[in-house]
């Protein structure tokens, strides 16, 4: 069976939405349909609802399709939708069915959150997804620095459908020789770690990267990446620069923050309200206005 492949489309700037939750918890669907809107109105070419910015352990299965339904209306064929899935296999290939009938172009697979992941089990696993879907596009989500080139060589290999590889071991040279082993012009790689691993990713392979800032600043995403794309490294760390603050804020302590400083951005432009899910957690009154030092840096207050 053929299948859209997404291999050209990859090689952008991957947003990951935020999922908006109204003053009673739920998604906020309006506020939703705006902020994604707004991230393709501004050059994003690939939209993923259901990501980890979006809060995806959180979510209830009908809250994830809900999501993924808000989304691919709200780009209405302006930009391609790529669906996360994960959790045990039955639901992920369940996931992974809806987004073929919701419109999706492809799906993510996150990385398995099993603590006993083997080699040959980690193929296992994405092969089972992959093979239930043989008509869309499939992203690797790959956050375990274990996962080697052989093992995304043998599912590559066993499922065509598989073209590109998130790639989040904060690791640029592991990267180089895992995207290699694997087959460098095989798949799309995609630095999976934002704009602040972007540049170096993409000295060694990368010819996209994923956002959380693209909700709250799409065109500064797009214009880092089209500085990358053309190998105007000076440029990139131009904006690298720009943006370095706002994606420390996310990054710090483990990342405890990395919604929170997103929706409170989001929150500070109007566009929905900062609520996060546990185990995440509001910024405090202090992370609150570092948030708005930052925007107003950009001119965006």
């Amino acid at each position: 069976m053929s299948f859209d492949d997404l291999t050209e489309q990859l090689a952008s700037v991957v947003a990951i939405t935020v999922t908006p939750f109204d003053a009673d918890g739920a998604i906020d669907e309006k506020s939703y349909a705006a902020v994604v809107d707004r991230m393709v109105e501004g050059g994003i070419s690939v939209v993923t609802p259901n990501g980890n910015t979006s809060e995806f352990y959180t979510l209830s299965s009908d809250e994830t399709e809900r999501a993924l339904r808000i989304t691919v209306d709200a780009v209405a064929d302006r930009a391609a939708v790529v669906a996360g899935v994960g959790h045990d296999v039955a639901s992920a290939v369940a996931a992974a069915r809806f987004a073929d009938r919701a419109g999706a172009r492809g799906i993510m697979i996150h990385q398995p959150v099993h603590p006993y992941v083997s080699l040959d089990g980690w193929v296992d696993y994405h092969r089972a997804i992959a093979s239930a879907v043989p008509e869309l596009s499939v992203v690797l989500y790959v956050r375990n620095p274990r996962i080697g080139g052989a093992q995304i060589a043998a599912l590559a290999d066993a499922c065509p459908n598989v073209v590109g590889v998130k790639y989040a071991v904060p690791d640029p040279v592991r990267f180089a020789s895992v995207a290699r082993d694997a087959g460098l012009e095989r798949l799309t790689w995609v630095a999976g770690l934002a704009e602040l691993s972007a540049p170096g990713y993409f000295a060694v392979g990368a010819s996209g990267f994923t956002s959380g800032l693209a909700n709250v600043a799409p065109e500064l995403s797009v214009q880092m990446f089209r500085c990358l794309r053309a190998g105007e490294f000076g440029a990139a760390m131009e904006f690298w620069e720009f943006v370095r603050g706002f994606e420390e804020l996310r990054a710090a302590g483990e990342s405890a923050n990395n919604v929170s400083v997103v929706k409170e951005a989001l929150a500070q432009l109007g566009l929905c309200r900062r609520d996060v899910r546990p185990p995440a957690s509001a910024l405090s009154e202090a992370g609150r206005s570092a948030v708005g030092v930052l925007l107003n840096s950009w001119n965006l207050l």
